[in-house]
């Protein structure tokens, strides 16, 4: 049984290399975690101190406190995982088999609008690697393997990753095609769907661009605003991707200033030898250059799968 460095069960008893900080602190957090029970927890925890013959746990009125005993197992258990997931990573990346899965992080804009074609092009020109694509916010940790390659707006400064800038994803502002039809008259006095506080790069833009935008409906998803936009809720700033391949939008404007956001394509350092890795990096960016005009928004109609 694992002890998370918050002092509750982890996931490391399953998945060691997949486990990240922070993590609960609390049992019900724990039992969220674990996919068990408050009370199950409860009794892991017991059993566990049981048969260490130590108390590892203070129980506050406000939750769980380290013991000093606790707070020992905790950085030794934290040194353990480290261990682990470096020498996951390392035997991995010896592995030179054009074949297994390759697990990929993106967001849900990127995985609609821009991964599908070129990972069914990728299937068949390598049907031996299987692909696993997870749709999150959040920035999973290629260093703990919650994924092998990462396909994000934006570098993130990590030292241990490795990888290029494949692409800049342009915007524009969109309308349903039955209100492109009747004349759409200055943007800033339109209904818009915002994403308030979310995607903080263009709302700001948007905000200095249209101070006077009436945001009619909000959402933190591009993909939501994209669907919003195409029953004719209102304007969107979208992805030039996204939406210029969609036969039920029009571009009702474009941006008052030149506004692009960098797309980069990320691995673990000892994880770009691996055979099914590279190929895939490989094969990836040379698609997403390939679609350079479409991302870039200079070409309105494209639907054919870039060649890599």
């Amino acid at each position: 049984m694992a002890i998370s460095l918050s002092g509750t069960l982890s996931c490391a008893e399953t998945h060691p290399w997949r486990c990240k900080a922070p993590r609960p602190g609390s049992l019900s957090g724990a039992a969220r975690t674990l996919g068990v029970t408050h009370s199950t927890v409860f009794r892991r925890i017991g059993a566990f101190e049981a048969r260490l013959g130590a108390r590892l746990f203070d129980r506050l009125s406000g939750g769980y406190a380290l013991t000093a005993g606790g707070e020992e197992m905790r950085d030794s258990v934290l040194r353990i995982e480290e261990e682990i997931a470096a020498l996951a990573l390392k035997v991995t990346g010896q592995d030179q088999r054009p074949s297994g899965t390759i697990r990929i992080t993106t967001t849900d804009l990127l995985a609609v609008g821009v991964l599908p074609r070129h990972i069914a092009a990728f299937r068949a020109a390598w049907p031996g690697i299987e692909i696993e694509v997870v749709v999150a916010d959040t920035i999973l940790d290629l260093t703990r393997r919650e994924a092998d390659v990462a396909l994000r707006i934006g570098n993130p400064v990590q030292e241990t990753l490795v990888g290029r800038r494949v692409g800049r994803l342009a915007f524009a502002v969109y309308a349903a095609s039955d209100l492109g039809a009747r004349k759409l008259g200055d943007p800033a006095h339109g209904d818009w769907i915002g994403y308030g506080s979310a995607h903080g790069p263009l709302s700001r833009s948007l905000a200095r661009w249209w101070p006077q935008m009436r945001q009619v409906y909000r959402t933190n998803s591009i993909i939501a605003a994209h669907a919003a936009a195409r029953v004719g809720i209102g304007l969107a700033a979208l992805p030039c991707v996204l939406a210029d391949c969609d036969p039920e939008l029009v571009r009702a404007a474009s941006l008052p200033e030149d506004f692009m956001l960098d797309l980069w394509l990320l691995t673990h350092e000892d994880l770009r030898h691996t055979a099914r890795v590279r190929i895939f990096l490989d094969f990836m960016g040379a698609a997403l250059a390939a679609d350079t005009d479409l991302l870039e928004g200079r070409c309105p109609c494209k639907t054919k799968p870039a060649e890599a």
